[in-house]
């Protein structure tokens, strides 16, 4: 058996660079001491996520800062990465065009780049959406990545299983309810989802599922953390809960997804002759 040892982080990053470098160098050496190959880090790891979502407002009252994808933000984390593959999200520039963006990459650069296609309330004031699902070879193997409410889309983590992946990894800044908040984050109704998600979409496409969140608050914002690690069955293999920390486990994956798609193989199984692309138009 070759376990690979995975890590989804569960931490709060806000505008300061300094501090984000810090905090990514002290959990990359955390992780490290567990003999982590891969470290999922959350949405906005680099220069904070937006201030707020509300649009009945003034809107955030500042903007991540804007990261080119060759630029010396991504190459300092890559020099803290080392031999370990990161995942962390960041403002991408390209051109005059800002994304909510999420990056792979080692000591050797990056090596894969999503896009967030799917914008909740207001978030599309200020980004463009992507539009691509795509895989790519890492060292710990086949990695597809997804960004927040992309998870609410089944169809999203699809392509990325139809791609090969063998493990995706979701990073957020997902927030608790605004309109009807729990005092107990644990029992907060997003909070619920977050997780429904996080087990869903690994169970019905038997991948494993590294959820990274952000944890505290920002602005307006109250995070749900709920980092966690969820095996091809839909089983959670390690969580941070509700508290800040790196959720960590050891997956053999070729045994892992070969185990879950010994007997009943949903990617196999489907009939997608039968499945209604766009809603129908009723009268």
């Amino acid at each position: 058996m070759t376990l690979t040892h995975l890590a989804a982080a569960s931490a709060n990053f806000g505008r300061d660079l300094d501090e984000a470098y810090a905090q990514i160098t002290r959990l990359v050496a955390e992780a490290r001491t567990r003999d982590v190959k891969l470290l999922a880090l959350p949405e906005a790891a680099l220069g904070g996520y937006l201030s707020t979502l509300h649009t009945d407002g003034d809107g955030p009252d500042s903007l991540p800062p804007i990261i080119d994808l060759d630029g010396p933000e991504l190459r300092r984390v890559a020099e803290i990465a080392g031999d370990m593959t990161v995942v962390l999200g960041f403002c991408e520039a390209d051109g005059g065009t800002r994304y909510n963006s999420a990056a792979a990459l080692t000591g050797d650069g990056v090596i894969g780049v999503h896009r967030k296609v799917h914008q909740p309330l207001g978030e599309n004031l200020y980004y463009e959406a992507g539009s691509v699902y795509e895989t790519f070879e890492t060292p710990i193997g086949r990695l597809g990545m997804l960004i927040c409410y992309d998870k609410a889309f089944p169809e999203a983590a699809r392509a990325l299983a139809l791609d090969g992946a063998q493990v995706v990894a979701c990073i957020s800044a997902w927030p608790s309810s605004r309109t009807a908040g729990a005092s107990d984050i644990a029992e907060d109704r997003w909070t619920k989802r977050f997780n429904l998600f996080d087990q869903a979409r690994a169970l019905e496409n038997q991948i494993v599922w590294v959820a990274a969140n952000q944890v505290g608050t920002f602005g307006s914002m109250r995070f749900v953390a709920n980092a966690k690690i969820v095996g091809p069955g839909g089983d959670v293999l390690a969580t941070t809960g509700t508290e800040a920390g790196l959720a960590i486990a050891g997956v053999d994956l070729d045994d892992a997804l070969a185990t879950a798609r010994r007997s009943m193989f949903h990617l196999r199984d489907r009939r997608p002759d039968t499945y209604v692309t766009e809603a129908p138009v009723h009268a």
